[in-house]
């Protein structure tokens, strides 16, 4: 007997999207955005569909992905900064609580979240998950965020 399994599609035809990108290190997160659209748009998203948001740096995600949330207008969101590790305990504390606070508003709203926080040793890293040797984690983000999106849809009780 097989068993069914219910997984989300790859289309973003007809989603609406909320992008929450981060300026601090724009080198990084301008091409972590660049990657995030090129996905979306390959999955069929229109742009009239898409929201981008910037804010200071990745400590502020959470509160600009909340307030997106809360207004429940998007489909999913897609959340991409990098924080890269420094001298000091900075990094640690950043990355940790901008990377809870982004679960708990996917939990608390049961938004499908895109999460592209890179967080990194070395500046060179971060360039390599911004699409350069290990792919772009910014469109890894947003194929995330159409899956689940559709997901989430597929498991609502039907009325």
């Amino acid at each position: 007997m097989e068993l069914p399994i219910r997984e989300g599609k790859l289309s973003a035809t007809g989603l609406k999207f909320g992008i929450v990108v981060a300026r601090f290190n724009s080198f990084i997160t301008d091409r972590l955005l660049a990657g995030a659209l090129d996905a979306l748009r390959r999955s069929g998203a229109a742009d009239g569909d898409l929201e981008i948001v910037r804010v200071p740096g990745a400590w502020e995600l959470p509160v600009a992905a909340r307030a997106l949330a809360q207004g429940r207008r998007h489909d999913a969101l897609i959340c991409l900064g990098a924080v890269i590790r420094g001298d000091t305990p900075h990094f640690d504390y950043v990355a940790g609580e901008a990377a809870s606070g982004l679960a708990r508003i996917a939990t608390e709203f049961g938004v499908a979240l895109g999460f592209g926080l890179l967080t990194t040793n070395t500046v060179e890293q971060a360039i390599d998950r911004a699409g350069a040797k290990a792919g772009n984690k910014g469109f890894d983000a947003a194929m995330t965020a159409i899956e689940m999106a559709n997901l989430l849809r597929d498991l609502q009780p039907k009325s």
